[in-house]
This record gives structure tokens, C-alpha cells and sequence, in this order.
């Protein structure tokens, strides 16, 4: 349902090049350029920087491509409900998050869901904090899953939980029937968050406020490269969320330990949709059964790990 010329204006987006989008498009490069010559004079304004590499959006391009996304989005939630297939039959859920919450709990919660509902697919996009709240303020995922340290503007905010930092190690560490505090680290291998997420910055602050230097033996952007360090490593402790290893830690029979500073406890989860935004049937009985097991499943590892 999109014009000749939008459509090849997104491909040459995503492509980079007319040559390229004209090998995608099996159309010649000088139709395309016309289309796109015939876009821009009709808005008024260039939409890319040309160079002789090839074509990149500038500030006009992305703006109209962000629209442009909207709106195809937008349509082909009117055409499921126009077809009738918001009743949780086929469809598909768009959703981001940062790393950690991908390792263990959104697995598990898909499963789970489609249980009862197996017409419903999921597309999952793993990014960084800065991309995952892109993707949720332009309008890329319907709902986004993130840690935060201050309430996210611009997005409606559906569910909100403490997710304060946690110290994760095996049962047979000198510390698994201690009380922990930061100066206990000192001699076992860490595993953490590379510096500029939030976690790190949490405890970064920590350790400055309270005169104590630790550096990690392992710090990764893939929370799986952390968790399997500490599995394997004898005395290794992971520091993380207990969101990220909601179902793992009872499989893998862990221990869980608070650290009881005030500034390891200023994180919050949240689930996240783009504001104003209509959701269909599928996505709101998506977002109850998620909100409905968080809280459940929060309340229970709290009480079990004796948190």
C-alpha cells in the first residue's frame, strides 16, 4: 500500500545505495533515482547526504522515515483488526530489551504465553539501553523491557518493579551463607556489565562512596558470558539483576545475596509501550500475563531467596 516512491526511498535507506537497492528492487538505478528526485522535490527538501560511497539519511531522511514506519506499523495493525485477527489467533508481537532480561526471563515468559496462545510470534530485538528506548520513543517494538534508573518520559510506563543489584554464586562459595557487604569482594573473581550500563554505573558509585577500588577479572556486554564465567570459576561471583536469572538460579541451584547500599537499589524494570498508542487484543493480554507473572514470580524469589 505505499507509493513507488516511499517504497524505494526505504530501501535505498536501508541499503545504503542506489546501486545496491536497485539490485534488491530489480530495477534500474536511474528509475530509482527519479522516484527519489520526485520524493524530495515533492517535500521540499533533500533527504540524503550523497557521497561516493553511497546515500546516508540526513536529519529531513530520518524524520520521514521514522513517520514512515509509524504508519506502516499503524496499517498493519488496522488491517488485523479489520481481518479480525486481534483475537489472539496469528500475530505478531514486536519487543525490545537489554541483554540480560533476553538470557533467562523473556525465553521463559514467551514460552509460557504461547502455551495457550500459539498463534502468537514473537520478534525480539537485544540492544542497549540508549537503542532499546530508540526503539520504543520512534515506535520500532510495541513494547520494550528495560532497566532504568529515572522514570522513561515520552512512553507509557505499564508495570514498574525494584530491581535493586544482586551478588550471584554457587553454592559451595566461602560467602553463599553470609550476609554480603562491598569489602567481602575483594578476593573473588567478579563478573560484570561493561562501564556505561546501568548496573556498572550503580556500582562504580558504590564502591567510590565507599572508598573501595574492585575490578572486575571478567566484564562483557553479553550477560551469558558473565553467568557462565561464574558457573565455572570456582569462588566467582556474578554481579546482576535477579530479574535476569528469575527461573536459572533455582535450576541451577544458586545463591542470591543483597548488598544492603542505598545506591545499588536505585534501578527500576520496567515495561514500556509507545505512548498513546492502541494496542490489539493479542498485546494486551500479553501485557496482563506478563505484569501478572512478573509480580508473582518477583514475590516468590524474594521470599525463597530470603531477600
Amino acid at each position: 500500500m505505499q507509493s513507488t516512491e516511499i517504497r524505494y526511498f526505504l530501501v535505498v535507506a536501508n541499503t545504503g545505495s542506489l546501486s545496491a537497492a536497485s539490485k534488491q528492487l530489480f530495477v534500474a538505478v536511474s528509475a530509482i533515482s527519479r522516484q527519489i528526485q520526485r520524493l524530495e522535490e515533492r517535500i521540499g527538501a533533500p533527504l540524503f547526504e550523497r557521497h561516493a560511497r553511497g546515500m546516508v539519511l540526513n536529519d529531513a531522511g530520518q524524520i520521514l522515515e521514522n513517520h514512515v514506519r509509524k504508519s506502516m506499523m499503524d496499517m498493519e495493525h488496522a488491517i488485523a483488526e479489520i481481518q479480525g485477527l486481534n483475537a489472539v489467533r496469528r500475530t505478531v508481537i514486536r519487543m525490545a530489551c537489554t541483554d540480560g532480561l533476553a538470557f533467562d526471563l523473556l525465553p521463559q515468559l514467551f514460552s509460557q504465553f504461547r502455551l495457550n496462545n500459539p498463534g502468537v510470534m514473537f520478534y525480539l530485538n537485544v540492544g542497549t539501553a540508549v537503542e532499546v528506548s530508540e526503539m520504543i520513543h520512534n515506535g520500532e517494538v510495541e513494547l520494550a523491557l528495560q532497566f532504568s534508573l529515572a522514570a522513561e518520559r515520552g512512553v507509557d510506563i505499564l508495570a514498574s518493579f525494584p530491581a535493586p543489584v544482586r551478588m550471584v554464586m554457587r553454592p559451595d562459595h566461602p560467602l553463599a551463607e553470609s550476609d554480603v557487604q562491598l569489602t567481602d569482594l575483594h578476593p573473588y573473581p567478579l563478573a560484570m556489565n561493561e562501564q556505561g550500563s546501568t548496573i556498572r554505573q550503580l556500582f562504580d558509585l558504590s564502591c567510590r562512596m565507599s572508598g573501595i577500588f574492585l575490578e572486575p577479572a571478567v566484564s562483557c556486554n553479553r550477560f551469558s558470558t558473565l553467568y557462565d564465567f561464574m558457573v565455572q570459576t570456582p569462588g566467582a561471583i556474578a554481579a546482576c539483576s535477579h530479574f535476569s536469572i528469575m527461573y536459572k538460579a533455582r535450576r541451577d541451584n544458586l545463591r542470591v545475596k543483597p548488598v544492603n547500599i542505598e545506591q545499588l537499589s536505585q534501578r527500576t524494570l520496567q515495561l514500556q509501550s509507545p505512548a498513546g498508542k492502541r494496542r490489539p487484543a493479542a498485546l494486551r493480554q500479553f501485557i496482563d500475563f506478563i505484569r501478572d507473572e512478573l509480580t508473582r514470580e518477583n514475590e516468590n524469589f524474594i521470599r525463597d531467596f530470603r531477600l
